[in-house]
């Protein structure tokens, strides 16, 4: 037996999030000369990647589509009343024996329908891009004719928008690795049928499967 876990409008904001945060940091790294330098424009169909107003403009249609779809999604949370995925109180702490069950050095709590480390990590996420997409709006900002914005905030707002893409770079990179761990593999499927089994969510969400059972 199935059960929903990701309906269309969530696997939509998902994907698209996605698509358009892979497309902002490969045209981001794609403005400096790295792609020319490691002969990444060389590469059959990316020829274009090292051609910085190409780059920008797709980096610019990237932002609007992720800015677009990161109010839908707030939208979405309140008007579902959806807080499944937010962060809660000794979520950390979770984190830590969920780990250490892993390695046999604790028993798994009991979850709910996101994991304590999927809320943290949800989290530093929906920060990172909160905060690309202010400072990239500065960034636009100063570009604007008559605007003249001072070269130390300019360069304290070109530092902060480079940091936070890393660190989502990096939360990116530890979201994906997750999945090489046996018991996170099903979820990979729910993101792309939006269901899964119910033997699973027994086992790992008895929290959640409560809570369904509950209201059925």
């Amino acid at each position: 037996m199935k059960i929903l876990r990701h309906n269309r409008v969530i696997r939509f904001i998902h994907w698209v999030t996605a698509l358009s945060i892979f497309t902002l940091i490969f045209t981001g790294f794609g403005q400096m000369p790295v792609y020319r330098r490691y002969n990444v424009d060389k590469i059959a169909g990316l020829e274009w990647s090292s051609d910085f107003l190409i780059t920008v403009n797709i980096h610019y249609i990237a932002a609007i589509i992720l800015v677009f779809v990161s109010f839908y999604f707030l939208a979405y949370l309140i008007g579902s009343r959806s807080t499944d995925i937010l962060p809660r109180r000794g979520d950390f702490k979770e984190s830590i024996q969920i780990f250490a069950s892993m390695v046999g050095l604790a028993e798994e709590p009991e979850n709910d329908k996101y994991l304590a480390e999927q809320r943290l990590a949800f989290a530093v996420t929906a920060g990172s891009v909160a905060i690309l997409i202010i400072t990239g709006l500065i960034k636009v900002y100063k570009n604007l004719p008559g605007v003249n914005l001072s070269a130390q905030a300019a360069f304290w707002t070109a530092q902060i928008h480079n940091i936070f893409t890393v660190i989502l770079l990096i939360s990116i990179i530890i979201h994906l690795l997750a999945f090489l761990i046996k018991d996170n593999r099903p979820l990979v499927a729910s993101m792309f049928t939006g269901k899964i089994d119910k033997e699973y969510v027994a086992r790992r969400h008895s929290k959640w499967l409560a809570r369904l059972e509950k209201i059925n």
